[in-house]
């Protein structure tokens, strides 16, 4: 048993590493005098001046120093942003249908409250304490790296998807300044159709379906499937100019750095709940609404036994929150070091679940009331209506304001400029996260440059979904390539942060950052039972997988997706080895596994205090004869 103060020890001292081990590290620079000692009380209190994500002292040393948000407020807006968004507005109430509505609601707040809060609050720690990016936030242990660079592969695959869906806000947007909602009435080949903007029930019409889903599927997507046509078809020429426009407002916030972004969204975050509030009312009025908000909220016990729903529980979760897909690590390494992102994490997630049951509560709502109009129950919509991918919120919503008896044509400006700032943040958020995992690692380069390549390559990637059999592609990549990996690395996520670095160093280090204890509840979950719930689900998920009904070469797509991203931990582990100069390849491991030199807060000075604070608590451990054992048991300890 290798004793943990020989371990700590390590950890601590610079001058016995080589500096060829750790080529990616940065330079560790102590500062007594000079500019850049009169600069350093600047970063600490993130009055920086300079509006890029990178700053570069002045003292001819090259040292690179990363930009603070402007204010702490900015910091839990764009929080909001990011996680109040998509995840919430669409795939949420998407994610339900497909579940059985009450019976995907328990499994998703018992995720929520043990793995979706602690994995959120951990991510917040490890990304301010450190000052890192997803990736460079495994210097703590280099040997997992790879997490993080799979960590940002899955966000640029998702960003393909998630701009498509915004451009499809931005086309309805457009078409709501017509005088009459294109929408609302049926077009004359529209066979079995209903006028959404009617309040008369269909007697005897199990079959209709209303003009809100036909125009969707006819004159937005031009819905076809795959396996019928053979071809993905032709980007629909209105998406493509709507994806283009979305593209040239994300490099425009971007541009500049984190300090754009974060003015941006004082908007983005307060103006969508304005009107969700509006529209929940709104449709809370409709007859039948209650039928559809009590089958999401009526429990059907025997689904807590399907890990089918356990799974879309996991992944919507981690959606929701934008947890570990390194935005949520990006986002709080640009924060002041001691910022209470202890306050700031449960607003987040709190507010961030009372959005997706709020707009839970306004699709279901317009679904009982769709059900009433035709007929049908709630539970037989999914299989009427064509409710595939974002489908559900292209029509649910439109059905909703088509039915406002004054001001719809105002009401729908207002409600799909709102969903454009709710994706906008959202996209901006991961286009972020990709920025600072090139940037960490290349910081030379400039902002512009990096937020220019990303957007063009999500304007490229962008173009597929919106295809006519483009939602089949989304479907994929989103199985494949997100849900399956993100379970995937999270697990590793977990092994890394709480077993190798060990929840007692994170407790410390939180205390530390925020002189505060951390409680029971953190420690259990961080050191077994969020672990265990994911590692359980990805057990079932792997077994229970099934492929899609597509061609059989878009399957193969998709597990290329996952194993080029699952990849990335063995090929970086491999590199990570293959750098160190010990002799023997257990000793190479072990080092690999320990934080690099520079781990720790950004300033130079707190560094030094934080590495001396180590030290004296490892011989503390040494002289109480505590071993390495501690790291992986530390729930009761402090």
């Amino acid at each position: 048993m290798v004793n943990e103060c020989n371990l700590n020890d390590v950890l601590v001292r610079p001058n016995t590493y080589d500096p060829e081990a750790d080529d990616d590290k940065t330079t560790t620079t102590t500062w007594s005098s000079g500019p850049a000692a009169a600069m350093l009380g600047q970063f600490r209190d993130g009055a920086t001046t300079r509006d890029s994500s990178m700053d570069v002292s002045t003292d001819g040393s090259g040292e690179v120093r990363r930009a603070k948000w402007g204010r702490s407020i900015e910091f839990l807006l764009s929080c909001v942003a990011l996680s109040v968004g998509f995840g919430n507005v669409w795939r949420f109430p998407q994610v339900a249908m497909e579940n059985g509505g009450g019976a995907f609601m328990i499994p998703y707040l018992i995720i929520l409250f043990l793995v979706g809060r602690p994995m959120y609050y951990l991510e917040m720690v490890m990304g301010q304490f450190s000052s890192r990016g997803c990736v460079k936030v495994f210097d703590l242990s280099p040997l997992m790296r790879g997490v993080g660079v799979g960590q940002t592969l899955i966000m640029a695959l998702i960003l393909g998807f998630y701009s498509a869906v915004l451009s499809i806000s931005v086309r309805y947007l457009i078409a709501s300044f017509s005088s009459t909602l294109p929408w609302a009435r049926c077009s004359s080949d529209w066979t079995n159709c209903v006028n959404s903007e009617s309040l008369t029930r269909v007697f005897n019409s199990t079959t209709h379906r209303p003009s809100a889903e036909f125009y969707f599927n006819e004159d937005i997507i031009h819905s076809e499937s795959i396996k019928e046509s053979g071809v993905l078809g032709w980007p629909d020429y209105n998406l493509a100019l709507c994806l283009l426009f979305c593209w040239i407002c994300i490099t425009v916030i971007l541009i500049r750095g984190i300090r754009s972004s974060g003015k941006a969204a004082y908007f983005l975050a307060i103006f969508p709940y304005v009107i969700l509030l509006v529209l929940l009312v709104q449709v809370c009025s409709l007859e039948g609404a209650w039928d559809g908000i009590s089958f999401l909220l009526k429990p059907q016990w025997e689904k807590l036994l399907d890990v089918k729903v356990w799974q879309a529980a996991v992944t919507q979760c981690f959606f929701s929150l934008t947890i570990s897909l390194g935005a949520v690590i990006v986002f709080s390494s640009y924060n002041n070091f001691s910022n209470n992102i202890y306050r700031d994490s449960m607003i987040i997630s709190w507010l961030d679940t009372f959005t997706s049951l709020m707009s839970g509560f306004i699709v279901f709502g317009i679904l009982g009331n769709i059900a009433s109009i035709t007929g049908n129950t709630v539970e037989t919509l999914k299989e009427t209506l064509k409710l595939g991918g974002p489908g559900l919120t292209f029509i649910t919503y439109p059905d909703a304001i088509a039915k406002l008896e004054a001001g719809r044509n105002v009401f729908a400006v207002l409600f799909f400029l709102m969903f454009f700032l709710l994706g906008l943040g959202s996209n901006t958020g991961i286009v972020t996260t990709i920025v600072s995992g090139v940037k960490d690692r290349y910081p030379q380069l400039t902002d512009w440059k990096v937020v220019s390549v990303v957007s063009i390559y999500g304007f490229s990637t962008g173009l597929i979904y919106i295809t006519p059999g483009g939602f089949d592609v989304l479907g994929v990549v989103n199985d494949y390539g997100v849900e399956l990996t993100v379970l995937t690395l999270v697990i590793l996520e977990i092994v890394t942060f709480c077993w190798v670095y060990g929840v007692n160093r994170i407790c410390h280090d939180i205390k530390f950052m925020l002189d505060i204890s951390t409680g029971i509840f953190w420690r259990v979950c961080w050191g077994f039972v969020t672990f265990t719930i994911i590692f359980t689900i990805w057990i079932f998920s792997m077994k229970n997988f099934t492929a899609h009904d597509v061609p059989d070469g878009l399957n193969a797509l998709g597990w290329c997706l996952f194993a080029l991203v699952v990849v990335q931990v063995p090929l970086w582990a491999v590199y990570a080895v293959s750098k160190r100069t010990e002799t023997g390849l257990a000793k190479k491991i072990i080092a690999a596994s320990h934080p690099t030199p520079d781990w720790g807060p950004e300033s130079p000075s707190t560094q030094m205090q934080y590495k001396t604070e180590v030290r004296k608590r490892a011989e503390e451990k040494l002289a109480s004869g505590k071993s390495i054992g501690t790291r992986l048991c530390p729930i009761f300890s402090e």
